[in-house]
Order: structure tokens, then C-alpha cells, then sequence
């Protein structure tokens, strides 16, 4: 019985909280992604000793554990990471990993987005020129599942989705699964006449679509959530891709130091598709240059044309 009186003043503030004209909430969200494929391929490959193989495992986890903060209203809100020092930029350096992380990361600053037009803008800094991608937001066709659970004392309700896969995040990078990619006889022999060595990204592919899961709360009934991620009668707390895991570790209703939101002005305005073809387009001369100096990282591989 105190349960369900418990309960139902939750409710019945926050409803109080909504219904005011300046409605705002704040919630924190840590952001972790697997690693544990590229670790096994690097472990089938002769070239990579355990140190180097720590090392790398140590600086792409640290790379992938982020921590943002989403700042919402009934129909807008901006995502963006809390500012610290990247992970892939410690130690310094021109390896591959560094300039992958620069160029599919794009040093992302204010992620806007407003549900009631349908809209999105984010500010991307790509080698060294600030853009300004504006597009529409991508309609996700959630499906409701009947499964439950408790985050941070909200009751959840679990939702899913197919999606197409961004070929221009880092994170949805999977190593091949080939004799190459494995680096199976890699240091068997020299390279023969009509072989050529490949860089680190010709080990790599990013897979067309994946299934995502996300729990959120009618309890806080607006339809925003981490990243590009909306739709759903109620905020999103976590969202997993089967690769990246994103869950809220806090919220606050009403802060009393309220947020501007709005999206940034800066940079070259440009559409989500021409900006991902110039990403692509700079990975692939990315991947020609390291083809050229023989350099990725410790992680060579040889394909015979």
C-alpha cells in the first residue's frame, strides 16, 4: 500500500512538474562500447605482442566509456559530452586508431534535436573545418514489448527497433572475420611481387543493420532519449545496440540553473548524407596513406591482389 502511494505522488509531482510553462529536465547518461572482438583478432595476429595488445585494448576502452548530459524540454533537447581530455589524443602520435577517432568521431560537440519539427543539428569538427549537419531525424519504428524493469527507480518498458547502420561511426566498426583479418601468416614470409600491405581499416566493416533496445519511463512522458534517439512515450534510459550501451545514471526535474536550448549556429551548414560521403571519402585517403608508409599501428596484414 505505501508502494502504491509512493507511486502514484511520484506520478502526480511530476505531472505538476510538466504541466509548468518552463518545463525543463536534466538527465546523465555513461556511454560504454565492447572491444572484445578487436581484441581477439588481435590476439590471432603473430605481429602483436600481449604489452602491445594491452596497451591498445586499455586506450580504446577508455576512448569508448563517455560520459553526456541530455538537457530536454516537452519538445527540444541537446546531448553532448562531458568535456575531458580524449582518450585517443593522449601520448599524442599519428596512428591510425588517433586519426580513425578523429576522422569517424569528428570531435561531435552540441547534438540538437527538436521532435516537434522532426529535426536535428549537430556541430562536427572533420580534419581540421567545423560543419553544421542539419537534417531531418531518422523515423524509428519502435516495437513494444511487454518486459519491465526498474532504472534508478523509474519503471521502464522495453522497446525495439531494426536500424540501418551508420558506416561513419567508430563504433559500429567490426573487425572481418578472414584469414586477414586474423592475421593468420602474416610473418610467414616476405611480401611477394603482386602483394601489398594494408592499414588497419581494410580490417575492419561495418555491418548493414542492427537491433536496437531501448527501455523507457512514461513517467517522464517526453519523447527524447541520448544521441539520435526519440520516438517513445516517455524518456529513453538505455538503449543497447548489442555493441554500445548507453544508460542514464541520474536525471533532475526542474533544475534551478536552467539550460538555453537551441542549436549551435557555427560551422558549414550541410545535409547528414553529404557530410558522411566527405567522412568516407577522407577514411579511404586515410587508408591509401598508410597503405603508402606501411604504417597501422603494429597490425599489419598482407592481401595478395
Amino acid at each position: 500500500m505505501k508502494k502504491l502511494i509512493f507511486s502514484t505522488l511520484l506520478v502526480l509531482s511530476f505531472i505538476t512538474s510538466f504541466a509548468q510553462k518552463d518545463f525543463q529536465g536534466m538527465a546523465v547518461y555513461e556511454s560504454k562500447t565492447s572491444t572484445s572482438d578487436f581484441k581477439m583478432r588481435m590476439e590471432g595476429n603473430k605481429s602483436m605482442t600481449p604489452d602491445m595488445i594491452k596497451g591498445i585494448e586499455e586506450r580504446m576502452k577508455k576512448a569508448f566509456e563517455k560520459t553526456f548530459i541530455l538537457h530536454f524540454d516537452k519538445s527540444a533537447s541537446i546531448y553532448k559530452e562531458e568535456e575531458k581530455l580524449d582518450a585517443m589524443e593522449q601520448g599524442g602520435g599519428s596512428s591510425p586508431w588517433r586519426m580513425m577517432a578523429s576522422v569517424t568521431g569528428g570531435g561531435g560537440g552540441t547534438y540538437y534535436k527538436n521532435v516537434k519539427d522532426k529535426s536535428y543539428t549537430v556541430d562536427k569538427e572533420l580534419m581540421g573545418k567545423e560543419f553544421l549537419v542539419k537534417d531531418t531525424l531518422t523515423s524509428m519504428k519502435w516495437k513494444m514489448e511487454a518486459e519491465t524493469r526498474l532504472i534508478g527507480g523509474y519503471n521502464c518498458y522495453k522497446a525495439t527497433a531494426i536500424m540501418p547502420v551508420s558506416k561513419t561511426d567508430f563504433r559500429n566498426f567490426r573487425p572481418k572475420d578472414d584469414k586477414n583479418a586474423k592475421g593468420e601468416g602474416s610473418n610467414d614470409k616476405k611480401p611477394e611481387e603482386g602483394e601489398k600491405k594494408s592499414s588497419i581499416l581494410d580490417m575492419i566493416e561495418v555491418p548493414k543493420e542492427q537491433v536496437i533496445t531501448a527501455w523507457y519511463t512514461p513517467e517522464i512522458p517526453v519523447s527524447q532519449g541520448p544521441e539520435g534517439y526519440w520516438g517513445l512515450p516517455g524518456l529513453i534510459l538505455e538503449v543497447n545496440d548489442g555493441k554500445t550501451v548507453i544508460l542514464c545514471s541520474k536525471i533532475v526535474l526542474n533544475p534551478k540553473e536552467k539550460e538555453v536550448i537551441k542549436p549551435v549556429a557555427k560551422g558549414k551548414v550541410i545535409s547528414q548524407k553529404l557530410f558522411d560521403e566527405t567522412m568516407i571519402q577522407k577514411m579511404e585517403e586515410m587508408r591509401e596513406m598508410y597503405r603508402g608508409r606501411g604504417g597501422n599501428g603494429g597490425m599489419q596484414i598482407r592481401i595478395t591482389n
